[in-house]
């Protein structure tokens, strides 16, 4: 518990040193003293504010803990984040999450007002974004229609813009670890900020990768050199964006149980449509119309995002060229691994060389002539058993 009233101070110390995110006092409605980002919030003052947690209140489940909109005094709006007093794991996050999100600001990225911890009460306050997220309408084609092309490429390229700053531009290097459409968060206008930051880690100094037995994720957006051998890059989180922007582009989430065994998987079926100069069948058929090129575009960089050679995917700083460039050609990907049932991976290759990434320096910046010429090779530093998973659910994550 020490440590984590040690970050919590740090937190309040920081954020004094901040304008409100939202605003000043006077546009807010609130006066100075009164309209605190001051920025402790008390266990009283958030109970009123969410009606005592009230399911009515209730926004969703993660693996924290529920999330609640709360409505403070000022008028603002916010989200709290309630550790769950049976989650096992959950005050490691807790620390986890203020350490890492007081090093970090930026507009894809879900801001944190402050925190709260009163006996066993753990709780996150974060700004309130009012459309939920990403999941929410994506898998929804009763809902699906809120998001036309421009809409879904513009959260292709603002969910690329926040893992850039992680990954390249923070303080220290962060590696989020569970990117999905649950953690995507949408403000009123549909624009993209990755959210939930209880499973990131922090890659100190030039660190680049690491080895590690406990690994956590979810299952259908883990690397399989994570799930598999416990080998931490950002090659991690490029996968997890690449089965990310493959969903925004198809509608549909990474496996559907409802759908033929051929379309079940849908890695391996935008591989095989890929494979057979098809991959804009892959679009979602509710989109009344799209642009086909960026559309084909994303197709082939989430297949290269998920190639089976880490060596081979894309940094972000490359991911972000691809989409922002008008004349960029992008290399044909290689074959992905595909992750059946059970957890188990396809690859073309057992040996621990298509699990490695030999180039690590993240810092470089990646020409269009470096991305045609990125080859694997090299050997895993050690040999894992496989490692035990903590995963949460596709539902999961708020």
């Amino acid at each position: 518990m020490g440590l984590l009233s040690l970050f919590c101070n740090c937190l309040g110390e920081r954020l004094t040193k901040f304008p409100k995110a939202s605003g000043d006092a006077s546009e807010a409605g609130g006066d100075a003293a009164g309209d605190t980002f001051d920025l402790f919030f008390d266990l009283r003052s958030l109970q009123i504010a969410t009606n005592f947690f009230s399911d009515l209140n209730l926004l969703g489940h993660g693996g924290f803990g529920p999330v609640f909109k709360g409505l403070m005094p000022n008028g603002q709006e916010v989200a709290v984040k309630k550790l769950a007093l049976d989650s096992r794991q959950g005050l490691r996050e807790f620390v986890n999450e203020v350490k890492l999100l007081l090093k970090i600001q930026h507009k894809n990225l879900v801001t944190l007002l402050g925190c709260c911890a009163e006996g066993t009460e753990k709780m996150l306050v974060y700004e309130y974004l009012p459309n939920k997220s990403l999941d929410y309408f994506l898998f929804d084609k009763s809902k699906s229609a809120a998001l036309d092309w421009m809409t879904r490429f513009r959260i292709v390229m603002g969910v690329a813009r926040g893992l850039l700053y992680l990954h390249e531009e923070a303080p220290e290097r962060i590696i989020h670890r569970d990117i999905k459409a649950s953690n995507i968060l949408l403000d009123e206008v549909l624009n993209p900020k990755i959210s939930d930051f209880g499973l990131a880690r922090l890659f100190p100094g030039d660190d680049t990768h690491m080895n590690t037995f406990r690994i956590s994720g979810t299952h259908g957006y883990m690397a399989p050199e994570y799930a598999m051998r416990g080998y931490l890059s950002v090659k991690t989180d490029v996968f997890s964006y690449g089965i990310l922007v493959l969903e925004i582009v198809s509608g549909r989430k990474n496996h559907d149980s409802r759908l033929s065994t051929v379309k079940a998987d849908l890695l391996s079926y935008a591989w095989m449509l890929h494979q057979r100069g098809k991959s804009l069948e892959l679009v979602d058929h509710t989109l009344a119309k799209f642009n086909s090129d960026e559309a084909a575009m994303c197709i082939q960089m989430g297949l290269l995002c998920c190639q089976q050679i880490v060596a081979e995917r894309p940094d972000m700083n490359s991911v972000h060229l691809m989409l922002s460039s008008d004349s960029f050609t992008l290399p044909n990907p290689g074959r992905p691994a595909i992750q059946g049932r059970g957890g188990r991976w396809t690859t073309t290759s057992t040996s621990a060389t298509a699990f490695t990434d030999t180039n690590t320096n993240t810092n470089a910046t990646t020409t269009s002539n470096d991305l045609s010429k990125i080859s694997g090779g090299g050997s895993f530093i050690d040999e894992y058993s496989r490692n035990s998973i903590s995963v949460s659910s596709n539902d999961e994550g708020r």
